[in-house]
């Protein structure tokens, strides 16, 4: 697995994010993926070859590291990064489809001018607003999602984010319950605790963000509302200002055309 290619990748959904989303993206990198690839796979590296039960029944250790471990953690924070980064993805997608439609238009009209251009649509940084929004929202919406159903997983598969010294296995072909010991449970805890509390500094920054672009679309509705409020109203007294000048215009010849009539009817 290539994490660079990943975060090259992400690297272009940073430009076009908000400052709470520059943080996710830093911590995620940070505090997840390098832990991830420098440390933890060293503690969890050697998990089935130093699982060791007080039995000497063949394929007795086998069924109970099973039992035990269904699915490696390194293998489940994997999966978790690939499955919350990919939400990002699409917010890439979306930005370059929307700069290839400017592009194409750009290209229409070679020249000087469509070379800067071009250069200027690939350092723009698009706003979230519009159909982006909904894209943005979306995936941090699907973010929280996948971060919460795989802490959910994990705390299910291991009973808990807390690492056993001494284990029981009953499980067949084992004879009896015989007792299988891990080694280091307590390295083990401390990166289980750090990932899960990286994780959830994960979902408290989406739910930030999340909020923000909540509250700067509702901002932006509201003032749409009292624009459009204000320019119902100058309209309105437009027509009512036209209205009264009509009806004056209106009184003025009624007048004048009865003070033409009284002075014929004196002649």
């Amino acid at each position: 697995m290539s994490w660079s290619a990943l975060y090259a990748q992400l690297g272009g959904v940073n430009k076009h994010s908000t400052s709470l989303g520059k943080i996710w993206l830093s911590v995620l990198f940070i505090f997840r993926i390098m832990i991830l690839v420098l440390a933890a796979e060293s503690v969890w590296g050697d998990e089935q070859s130093t699982f060791t039960c007080n039995t000497q029944q063949p394929g007795c250790k086998n069924v109970c590291y099973d039992h035990f471990f269904p699915v490696s953690h390194i293998r489940l924070w994997c999966l978790q990064l690939i499955f919350v980064s990919t939400p990002a993805l699409l917010v890439a997608m979306h930005v370059a489809y929307s700069k290839r439609e400017t592009k194409r238009t750009i290209l229409r009209n070679p020249g000087d001018k469509a070379r800067d251009d071009l250069e200027s649509l690939r350092k723009r940084r698009l706003p979230i607003a519009g159909p982006l929004w909904w894209t943005y929202t979306c995936s941090l919406f699907f973010r929280l999602l996948f971060e919460g159903a795989f802490m959910y997983v994990l705390y299910v598969l291991y009973n808990g984010f807390h690492m056993p010294r001494l284990v029981k296995c009953e499980q067949w072909p084992c004879p009896n319950k015989v007792d299988c010991f891990i080694s280091r449970p307590t390295e083990k805890t401390v990166f289980t605790l750090f990932m899960v509390a990286s994780s959830a500094i994960c979902m408290v920054l989406n739910v930030a963000e999340l909020s923000y672009l909540l509250v700067k679309a509702l901002i932006r509705c509201s003032r749409r509302s009292r624009s459009r409020r204000q320019n119902l109203n100058l309209r309105l007294e437009q027509l009512h200002s036209t209205a009264k000048k009509e009806n004056e215009k209106n009184e003025t010849l009624l007048v004048s055309s009865d003070s033409c009539c009284s002075s014929s009817r004196t002649k």
